[in-house]
């Protein structure tokens, strides 16, 4: 992970308020996880600086991890606008994977056009334990092509993940994860440095934090 690209993209992400903390009271995710943070990338479409920033940053660690990829695949639905815009950077064919199959028509998952061994690299925003974009991956597996990687805009860097990920056998690059915001985060102000431990337990166990 190129440091100064993920402090940039943790600053523009806090700066837009697409990432913000709370610890008292915390915010409950749709799991029921209690979470010291909240994060939604789908502001970052709203502002053409940050979306450029991220689709080179995206662009840039594609080229250096996955040389050989062929397509772009965009997670819906917040990674696509984005896999949209690397595609044009990369000049790729684009793809993109629906949650579920269509209940009409040909019942597609996958839109767009796919060749036999193509290798795609999958794009999704946001990274917590990675069972969407890996569902993905897996039906665009089903169409005969191989899933090198995925890349997001910033992942909570929790144990799942990292469990998911390589049970799954694909690689996970981000532009910038929870340790960088923390950081930015303190620097900028948007987080007190006597909350910082308390946060950064969370990472580490996050069904047990605030119990």
């Amino acid at each position: 992970m190129n440091e100064n690209i993920a402090g940039l993209i943790a600053e523009d992400l806090l700066n837009i308020e697409a990432v913000s903390f709370s610890t008292n009271p915390p915010y409950t995710w749709a799991s029921g996880i209690l979470s010291p943070i909240y994060t939604d990338n789908r502001l970052t479409i709203a502002y053409p600086r940050v979306r450029g920033e991220i689709a080179d940053g995206l662009s840039r660690i594609i080229e250096e991890n996955f040389p050989e990829a062929q397509v772009i695949g965009g997670v819906a639905t917040a990674g696509i606008p984005h896999a949209t815009l690397v595609s044009d950077v990369l000049n790729k064919p684009l793809i993109y994977v629906r949650s579920k199959p269509k209940d009409h028509g040909q019942g597609k998952q996958t839109e767009g056009r796919l060749e036999k061994g193509d290798k795609v690299v999958l794009i999704d925003d946001l990274i917590s334990t990675g069972g969407s974009v890996l569902k993905a991956a897996e039906a665009v597996r089903a169409e005969g092509v191989e899933v090198i990687g995925v890349a997001a805009i910033f992942s909570y860097q929790l144990p799942d993940a990292v469990k998911n990920f390589a049970d799954a056998g694909i690689p996970l690059v981000t532009l910038t994860n929870f340790d960088h915001m923390i950081k930015q985060a303190v620097a900028k102000g948007y987080l007190d440095e006597s909350e910082v431990d308390s946060v950064s337990t969370w990472k580490n166990d996050p069904w047990a934090w605030d119990k």
